[in-house]
């Protein structure tokens, strides 16, 4: 089976082809430029120059394809919208997909996105969603709720190097979930009958808050956090001045992310059936203590060494000999 990732580039993306590739699958990449995607090529992935944004560049890379997984999405620094992006782009890039009659698609959506129709990425992504089930073609979505991944900036980092935390108001308990794992799941689904036409949530073992993620980094690290608060009303009077701008249109947008965020309502679902469909074991995915306490583990190692190296440079650098009184 020849399998086309979209946004391979990406934190979820470049997971999903690297285990796509590991189960021995033909996968082709649709990159907007090499150079940025030359690590996936080293993989053993084909490239494929195309933009979800320039439909006519997309034709070619569903040649000989079967099946597709779409892990792409607009980042806050990128020039397109949301919109563009994440909902023109998609209906170009499923289009192009029936038309090249492929088996099945995959969509990465986002847990809950029928919830809040205020929120421009999540409606968009609740309307790629149905728009893929009435496209006629065999799909299958999946719905993280967040990646343990992004845990490493938004908190390890900061208390490693004593800078603040930046915690919003009555923050949602989110269920994360490591983006190896998410690819295990978008991969099986490919083989797996029962999964055409459904939709599942792919999420970690429980929600985690982020006052329990940030002790939980204080115990592993060693070292006190420094948490700042930010009330949710100067998160959305930013919002509102970003939006003068064209330039702050996309980091707007994610910054209405927020308002999920704010409601307090943790971002969790049940994983009985979604195990029992894919035929996986939940004792084989990452925890968060297990992914976090790897981290540390391999950083406070790192620090050690340096440490160490520094006091022998400096041993070397002193004179064997004593000076006079």
């Amino acid at each position: 089976m020849s399998v086309l990732i979209v946004g391979a580039t990406g934190t979820l993306g470049r997971q999903v082809t690297r285990r796509a590739l590991d189960e021995g699958y033909e996968v082709r990449c649709l990159v907007r430029g090499f150079k940025k995607a030359a690590f996936l090529k080293e993989w053993g992935a084909e490239l494929v120059r195309g933009d979800l944004c320039a439909p006519e560049t997309l034709t070619p890379a569903f040649e000989g394809v079967t099946a597709v997984i779409d892990a792409a999405t607009a980042r806050p620094t990128d020039s397109l919208s949301i919109r563009e992006v994440d909902w023109e782009g998609k209906v170009n890039l499923i289009q192009a997909a029936k038309a090249a009659n492929v088996d099945r698609y995959i969509f990465f959506s986002i847990l809950d996105s029928e919830k809040f129709p205020d929120v421009p990425l999540m409606e968009v992504k609740r309307c790629t969603e149905l728009y893929l089930a009435e496209s006629g073609l065999n799909y299958t979505v999946l719905k993280p709720a967040g990646f343990l991944q992004g845990l490493i900036g938004q908190y390890a980092i900061p208390v490693l190097e004593n800078q603040a935390v930046w915690v919003m108001g009555e923050t949602a308990p989110i269920a994360y979930m490591d983006t190896q794992d998410i690819a295990k799941f978008a991969v099986r689904a490919l083989k797996v009958p029962e999964t055409e036409n459904r939709t599942f949530p792919v999420v970690g073992s429980r929600a985690w808050g982020p006052y329990e993620i940030i002790r939980l980094c204080e115990r592993l690290s060693g070292k006190e956090a420094k948490v700042t608060r930010m009330p949710i009303g100067v998160l959305r009077a930013s919002r509102r001045i970003i939006r003068f701008f064209q330039w702050g249109w996309n980091v707007s947008d994610r910054l209405a992310f927020a308002e999920v965020m704010a409601t307090g309502k943790p971002l969790d679902a049940s994983m009985d059936e979604t195990y029992s469909v894919f035929g996986l074991d939940p004792q084989e995915m990452t925890t968060l203590e297990a992914y976090l306490k790897e981290y540390f583990d391999r950083i406070l190692k790192k620090l050690k060494e340096l440490d160490f190296e520094r006091e022998k440079q400096k041993k070397k650098k002193r004179s064997p000999f004593k000076t006079p009184s």
